[in-house]
C-alpha cells in the first residue's frame, strides 16, 4: 500500500488561519509533520488549528509574522527553529484580500500591496528558510498561485500581477536550488468550496458550466496536492504551477 508519509518533517504554513490554510496545515499534520501556523491577525483561528492538530496527536506551534517585512519573517524562522527545528517544507499561502475592480478603478495601493504578499513574501521566505534546505541538501518550497492567473479576466489586474510575478521568481529559484535536492511547485486552486461558502452558499452554476469536470473543488483537494508535492512521491517534480480546478485552465505545450 501507498501512502504519504511526512513523520519527522517541518512544515511552516504561511497564512495558516485562513480558508485554505487550516485545512493544508491539518492534511500535513495527517500526515505526520509537525506544523508552524503563521497567521498575521487571526490569532484565535490559528489556535484553533493547533488545538486541532495536537488533539489528534500532532505536533503544532503559532506563529506571528507580516509576510511582506524581512524582519518579521526572520524572527518568525528563529521562533519556528527553537520550537520544531528547521523547516523541511514551507507552504507559502497567505494573500491580502482587498476588492477587485477595474484597472482603472484600482487604487495603486491594491498593486503594492498583492506585490508585498506574493513577490516578497515568497522571496523573504526563501531567503529565510531555503539556506537550511541547502545545509541538509533536501527540501520543499510549495506556494499558492490561482487559475486566475492564467485567465486574466476584468477586475484581477492586481491580484494576478502578483501572482505572475510570484511564479517567475518561483520557476527562477527552482532552477538555482534544484541541485540541492529542493523542489519548488506551485498549486494554482479554482474556486474551491471551502467552510465559508459552506456556511454563506452563493450561485455557483455559470462558474460551474466553465468547468470540465462539471463541479466545483473541495479546500481537501488544495490539501491534498499539497502534501502530495510536500512527499518524495513528487521528488522529481520542480518548477510546475499545478491547476486544481477540475481543468477550468489548462497549459498548454
Amino acid at each position: 500500500m501507498i501512502s504519504i508519509d511526512l513523520s519527522g518533517q517541518v512544515a511552516v504554513v504561511t497564512g495558516a488561519s485562513g480558508e485554505l490554510g487550516r485545512v493544508i496545515s491539518r492534511t500535513l499534520a495527517q500526515a505526520g509533520a509537525a506544523v508552524a501556523l503563521h497567521y498575521y491577525k487571526s490569532e484565535a483561528k490559528a489556535v484553533a488549528v493547533k488545538e486541532e492538530v495536537v488533539a489528534g496527536g500532532g505536533k503544532a506551534m503559532t506563529v506571528q509574522a507580516d509576510v511582506g517585512d524581512k524582519d518579521s519573517v526572520l524572527a518568525m524562522r528563529e521562533a519556528v527553529k527553537a520550537e520544531l527545528g528547521d523547516a523541511d517544507i514551507i507552504v507559502n499561502n497567505a494573500v491580502h484580500q482587498y476588492k477587485w475592480v477595474s484597472v482603472l478603478d484600482q487604487d495603486e495601493e491594491d498593486y503594492q500591496s498583492q506585490f508585498d504578499t506574493c513577490v516578497m513574501h515568497n522571496l523573504l521566505m526563501a531567503k529565510a528558510f531555503v539556506p537550511a534546505m541547502i545545509e541538509k541538501q533536501a527540501g520543499r518550497v510549495i506556494a499558492t498561485n490561482t487559475e486566475c492567473t492564467m485567465q486574466c479576466k476584468p477586475n484581477q489586474s492586481a491580484y494576478i500581477s502578483g501572482k505572475a510575478g510570484q511564479d517567475r521568481l518561483l520557476r527562477v529559484l527552482a532552477k538555482e536550488i534544484g541541485g540541492h535536492n529542493i523542489t519548488v511547485n506551485q498549486v494554482a486552486p479554482g474556486w474551491m468550496i471551502s467552510d465559508k461558502f459552506r456556511q454563506q452558499p452563493a450561485d455557483d452554476s455559470g462558474y460551474i458550466n466553465s468547468v470540465p469536470l462539471g463541479r466545483r473543488g473541495e479546500d481537501q483537494d488544495i490539501a491534498n496536492a499539497v502534501v502530495f508535492l510536500a512527499s518524495d512521491m513528487a521528488q522529481f517534480i520542480t518548477g510546475c504551477y499545478l491547476p486544481v480546478c477540475g481543468g477550468n485552465v489548462m497549459p498548454r505545450i
